[in-house]
């Protein structure tokens, strides 16, 4: 299936990494035009080597994004660069763990910053380039704490809640301008963050057997793959009456009874 995003430029935050970068690659496979943006030049670097050695046009932008004026940075060079902005996908953040019961004030307004303003802001400085372009759209990545809770990650969780709140609140506003914006939800899927976070556990060979027991469709993680390839979908055309939506793409664990398994 074609989906028409052939030299759409598309930005990509957190692109250097695990979701990010996966969804990196399906777009440059479909012909897009990726920009990169991660705090660390070097990783990103390195995605656009993997990408320009397969003969696909990529940039990278080493921003961080916890840093309101880099945010704003971001749009500038890409207009510099393009002169036009097709698409946004917000995915860079991190579950860090503040919790309430050893969190504190700091530490939850700087994980909000990590994990949720800087969406805002990408989007509000997209924002005049993105009308401008034909079938534009956003996709914002969040995540099943919004929904389950996890325990001790209460700024995440809010980041998440505030994630899928904007997602609706976006599709709505940006209605008149046929702007359509989803946001994929992820549960349980198999990332080099997530491998080192399952590392830090006692027995972590038998949590990570235990969890993947309960996602029911096929009980096994998602890949990062699978969370891109509709990503890309739902930035083309081919989903061009899709907005306002929160697509969970995990398995079945948010929603699929547990008396199953």
């Amino acid at each position: 299936m074609d989906l028409k995003l052939k030299d759409k430029v598309i930005l990509v935050s957190g692109g250097a990494k695990g979701i990010g970068k996966a969804i990196v690659k399906v777009l440059a496979s479909e012909g897009a035009i990726p920009v990169i943006i991660g705090r660390n030049e070097t990783d990103n670097l390195k995605v656009l080597a993997e990408l320009e050695s397969l003969g696909s046009e990529a940039f990278q932008i080493r921003a961080e994004l916890t840093r309101p004026e880099e945010c704003e940075k971001v749009i500038k060079l890409t207009l510099e660069k393009f002169g036009r902005i097709d698409s946004l996908v917000n995915n860079a953040g991190v579950n860090d763990s503040v919790g309430l019961e050893n969190g504190s004030y700091e530490g939850f307004v700087a994980s909000l910053h990590k994990n949720m303003i800087h969406y805002y802001l990408l989007a509000l400085h997209a924002l005049p380039a993105l009308k401008k372009s034909k079938n534009a759209a956003i996709v914002n990545i969040s995540s099943k704490t919004a929904e389950t809770g996890q325990g001790g990650t209460s700024a995440y969780a809010a980041a998440n809640g505030a994630r899928n709140a904007l997602t609706r609140e976006w599709a709505v506003e940006l209605l008149p301008y046929g702007i359509r914006v989803n946001a994929v939800i992820v549960a349980e899927c198999w990332t080099p963050l997530y491998e080192s976070w399952i590392k830090t556990l006692q027995n972590p060979e038998e949590k990570l057997k235990n969890i993947v027991s309960k996602i029911p469709l096929g009980n096994r993680m998602t890949t990062a793959k699978e969370i891109a390839d509709t990503v890309a979908f739902l930035l083309s055309e081919r989903s061009s009456h899709t907005t306002g939506q929160l697509i969970h793409v995990d398995g079945g664990y948010v929603h699929l009874d547990r008396a199953i398994q």
